[in-house]
């Protein structure tokens, strides 16, 4: 990821359509409504089960990653560790869809979902040059190869619930000079398009990204936020893969949306338990940093009324990319996601 800004994308993380039929399956099986699983089963062995509807009403993905990791730890006689991961498992994450199977990966998680009675959490990181050649790089290979993986998705969606946060980093980097000039129009065109397209959908929600508290002025990113879509969206996103407080995040968002007609915006409180890291490299305090700590816990109520939810954008304990002994961006990196959790107590 470029400068100060962590995107840690999930250029190694694929999903497989027997991963989402086995996400299906146990979500049918033991996620439940309204009716049943209301409420996080801490008994030992017991299944992930969706958190109360009334505060977060996010899907938790009984098949993910920590859940997993968890399943593992406990199968090798580490108790104390699987606990640790449970805090992760047990929380809804965002789902980032690979260019792979588009399609089928959004009506895979929305169908889970809405059998669980929840909102599937979606990110869209796939904009053509992104970020700008370093550990997430790659995307779609231009415009109209963009464009076909945003009609995928949305075909996937349906009218089913989805709340969908739009190309983390893809407008700050236009306005920070890591994108060249001759990409701009190219992506204000696309980005105008995906909110445009996925606003169609009968239920689908979408918040732009719009950076975070430490990269510079909203006066810097109100309008090309305008020049994207911002106008036609539910809202912009903050703080994706970063670490900044949720007080300095929801700070910026209020500054930036009074330049945006009061739109609301979310926060990724996913890592920011203690707040961005100040040592090392300063051009890399973003990846992987050591001593951070899960933060609030997604919900839809929150400390100020245009703050619509805190949310887990970054998927904790999946790495940065291979900075601090990490491995591969969107690789799951065990001793990282522990040390997470246990400084979140």
């Amino acid at each position: 990821m470029y400068g100060s800004r962590a995107v840690g994308a999930f250029a190694g993380r694929r999903t497989s359509a027997a991963v989402l039929g086995a996400a299906l399956l146990m979500t049918a099986c033991s996620s439940g409504g309204d009716d049943e699983g209301d409420g996080p089963d801490r008994a030992a062995g017991a299944e992930i089960t969706q958190q109360p509807k009334d505060a977060n009403p996010f899907w938790v993905n009984p098949e993910g990653t920590a859940a997993q990791q968890m399943a593992e730890l406990k199968r090798d006689g580490k108790k104390a560790e699987a606990e640790q991961i449970r805090k992760i498992a047990e929380q809804p994450a965002a789902e980032w869809i690979s260019p792979e199977n588009p399609e089928e990966q959004a009506r895979g998680f929305t169908e889970a979902a809405d059998k669980a009675g929840r909102t599937a959490l979606l990110v869209l990181y796939n904009i053509p040059h992104r970020d700008c050649g370093q550990y997430s790089q790659g995307g779609a290979a231009d415009g109209n190869a963009y464009r076909a993986f945003v009609d995928s998705v949305a075909k996937g969606i349906g009218d089913r619930a989805a709340t969908v946060v739009l190309e983390p980093d893809a407008v700050l980097h236009l306005v920070d000079g890591c994108t060249p000039e001759r990409f701009h129009e190219e992506r204000y065109n696309v980005l105008s398009g995906a909110v445009a397209k996925l606003k169609s959908l009968k239920n689908t929600t979408v918040y732009l990204d719009a950076g975070n508290a430490g990269w510079g002025d909203p006066d810097q990113i109100f309008e090309p936020l305008k020049w994207a879509g911002i106008d036609q969206a539910d809202g912009f996103s903050v703080n994706v893969s970063n670490f900044y407080s949720t007080e300095e995040s929801i700070a910026y968002g209020k500054q930036l949306s009074a330049k945006v007609g009061n739109k609301p915006f979310v926060v990724d409180t996913s890592r920011n338990g203690n707040g961005p890291y100040t040592g090392g490299d300063a051009a890399e305090r973003w990846c992987n940093p050591p001593g951070r700590a899960l933060g609030e816990t997604p919900t839809t109520k929150t400390a100020d009324p245009l703050v619509d939810a805190y949310l887990w954008v970054k998927r904790p304990g999946e790495s940065d990319g291979e900075c601090k002994g990490g491995p591969k961006a969107g690789q799951w990196w065990g001793d990282y996601a522990v040390k997470l959790a246990k400084a979140s107590d």
